[in-house]
């Protein structure tokens, strides 16, 4: 039997509540990756303790790195870019993770052996091909391809460099490419459409390694100069904007709340989501500003509004909100006003269908929702709406963000719900019921 959550009490204002949030996602599965390739002993705090980070953890390890981890402290023992041991027949699974199996398959680019990378059947569905191909073009070898998982890797001790243009302004491809330039001979070119820059920051900032960055009309130029060791480096992991912006949505839509969300990771390419919510009339401050390594970090402070409008969102802003939109929908479905957004395919190439859940849970709701032949999404928001029927929520492959923007709408806007696979947020958030709850909401 499935296991499930029923929501049928709409929480209660709250008035000047304070909550962190897990660490960052992207940042927690980088640490991994990059500290194993470091040289000497790594250390970070507030790692994210989540299936995704677990999974490449395991999946280090089987390649020959030591690692520690108690509660969210976690100790890597790397052995330089060259430490990893192949032995016949390794599997990685990666599970649900799609940065960690892109990010790991290029940290194999000079394995001398055939490696399995797979992962959930939600992940096999996932396109691979983003990264197979530029792999390919610096010499490692795909062993029966289909564009999708398992991915069966060999490296190759004639690895050459590349210019590599990335057109879809993924971070994961940007940053499989950047990785791979660390084992490769020369220098290694990429242009590519903005997208989130953790990679970079950490390559310049922590690695200290040889890398150039600039930007070019609407493009981001970056220059990697390979073979070079880095030694090992301390991390304190902040908090993942993804996991508080499911709070900062939930306070917005309360009639009469406030919340601070304290050390939050809030860089450029990630606030896309604040930025597009106060376009929208929200009321969304940075308080405590600092920079750490390069990542700009800050406490997030939110209280709700009367009114919130409706939004033509610029395709320009989709990058750097990519993981938020179903909230943004959901926002767009309760202001005054036609929202539209376009060029919203990569969605789709999530976990789940996101495009296409959006619309149906904003369709659930009885809101006015179409999709448009740019693979977008127009909706026609209704300030005054109130739930009051039956809702279920299920066979969303266990998306963990279906999951929660689910739990966001029960709790603000009533109604009864059934909402499938609560374990779908040991991915990325597993502390996400505990929050709600200490803030008030009542769930079963």
């Amino acid at each position: 039997m499935k296991k499930l959550i029923s929501i049928n009490h709409k929480i209660k204002d709250f008035n000047n509540k304070q909550i962190y949030v897990a660490g960052d996602k992207s940042l927690s599965v980088r640490f991994i990756l990059l500290s194993s390739l470091a040289s000497g002993k790594s250390v970070a705090n507030n790692l994210l303790i989540s299936e995704d980070v677990i999974n490449t953890i395991n999946c280090i390890k089987k390649l020959g790195i030591k690692i520690i981890l108690k509660k969210n402290y976690c100790e890597v023992f790397g052995k330089g870019l060259w430490g990893y041991k192949y032995k016949n027949n390794i599997v990685l699974n990666v599970g649900n993770s799609g940065t960690a199996a892109r990010l790991i398959s290029a940290t194999l680019v000079d394995s001398n052996k055939y490696i399995k990378i797979t992962g959930d059947n939600s992940l096999k569905k996932r396109d691979m091909l983003r990264i197979i191909k530029p792999l390919e073009s610096i010499g490692v070898k795909f062993k029966k391809n289909n564009g999708k998982l398992p991915l069966i890797i060999r490296g190759s001790n004639n690895l050459k460099p590349i210019n590599y243009i990335e057109k879809l302004g993924s971070a994961q491809c940007k940053s499989a490419v950047m990785i791979a330039a660390l084992k490769t001979p020369g220098t290694t070119k990429l242009k590519c459409l903005p997208s989130r820059n953790h990679t970079e920051l950490m390559f310049k900032n922590v690695l200290k390694t040889s890398i150039k960055t600039k930007k070019y009309k609407d493009n981001d130029l970056i220059e990697i100069k390979g073979l070079n060791n880095f030694n090992s480096f301390n991390y304190k992991i902040p908090g993942d904007i993804s996991s508080a912006s499911f709070f900062i949505v939930l306070t917005l839509l309360l009639k009469n709340s406030k919340l601070t969300i304290k050390k939050v990771n809030i860089n450029q390419s990630r606030i896309g989501v604040i930025k597009i919510l106060n376009m929208m009339g929200a009321n969304i401050k940075f308080r405590n500003k600092k920079i750490y390594k390069g990542e700009p970090i800050a406490d997030i402070f939110v209280t709700s509004v009367k009114k919130l409008k409706s939004i033509n969102l610029s395709s320009k802003l989709n990058s750097s909100a990519i993981d938020e939109f179903l909230l943004i929908f959901l926002v767009a479905g309760v202001s005054k006003g036609v929202s539209v957004f376009n060029n919203l395919s990569e969605l789709n190439k999530k976990e789940s269908k996101r495009l296409d859940w959006g619309y149906k849970i904003l369709k659930m709701m009885g809101i006015n929702v179409s999709k448009t032949g740019n693979n977008g999404i127009k909706i026609r928001g209704n300030p005054d709406l109130t739930l009051n029927k039956n809702y279920f929520i299920k066979d969303f492959l266990k998306d963990h963000r279906v999951f929660m923007v689910s739990v966001v709408a029960a709790l603000a806007l009533g109604g009864n719900w059934k909402i499938y696979d609560p374990d779908s947020i040991k991915t990325s958030f597993p502390n996400f019921l505990n929050i709600i709850k200490n803030l008030g909401g009542k769930i079963n």
